[in-house]
């Protein structure tokens, strides 16, 4: 999915064919016959946030989709299409960036998905203000600030990160961040779980 702001008829559109984020989703969901409180035990999320996620009033991370997705027993690919490194070296530049709903949150995929590999990481950029839902999976997670400030909750314990700060965290934990100040950020994360199968 591009990062470029899509116009007000489009997504009406999308609404109404179930071709948004969301409605892709809930028809994935009601065709395995899964109830939101199926999916929520599964993911680690709340009803209500799967239930916003479905009615294009909140989106998830790329973590929580592909958890998500994996429950839903499909792949990512299902519901945004998004670009994959071909080899070894990613160029500034050359990478396309892409959003999940919000054209203001863009992940860049900086790895290959080969077999067996170990780390999958990414650039996340996200606006003043952003919050994300409150995440669990399985692996690892590893952060670093390359711009800006947030502020990381892990297991009920705030940690505040600046520009250099990094954390490296048992993701099954919950998790759940937000950006602090006026400026965006630039997050460089790692993690030991695929964002795609």
């Amino acid at each position: 999915m591009s990062s470029k702001p899509h116009n007000q008829g489009k997504n009406q559109a999308d609404a109404a064919t179930g071709g948004s984020l969301g409605g892709k989703i809930r028809k994935r969901r009601r065709a395995v016959d899964m109830t939101l409180q199926q999916v929520s035990e599964r993911v680690g999320l709340s009803i209500g946030f799967l239930s916003q996620i479905e009615r294009g009033t909140s989106t998830p991370s790329l973590a929580s989709l592909c958890n998500i997705a994996e429950a839903l027993g499909t792949s990512v690919d299902v519901f945004v299409k998004t670009p994959r490194q071909s080899g070894a070296v990613s160029r500034q530049g050359e990478r396309e960036a892409f959003s999940l709903g919000d054209v203001r949150r863009t992940y860049e995929l900086l790895g290959r998905n080969f077999p067996e590999t170990k780390l999958h990481p990414s650039l996340v950029r996200r606006p003043p203000g952003h919050v994300s839902e409150l995440m669990r999976n399985d692996g690892e997670d590893f952060v670093y600030m390359l711009e800006g400030s947030m502020v990381l909750e892990l297991d009920g314990e705030r940690h505040v990160l600046n520009k250099g700060d990094s954390m490296h965290f048992q993701s099954h934990l919950p998790h759940r961040s937000a950006t602090l100040g006026d400026e965006p950020t630039l997050e460089l994360w790692v993690r030991t779980q695929p964002f795609f199968p």
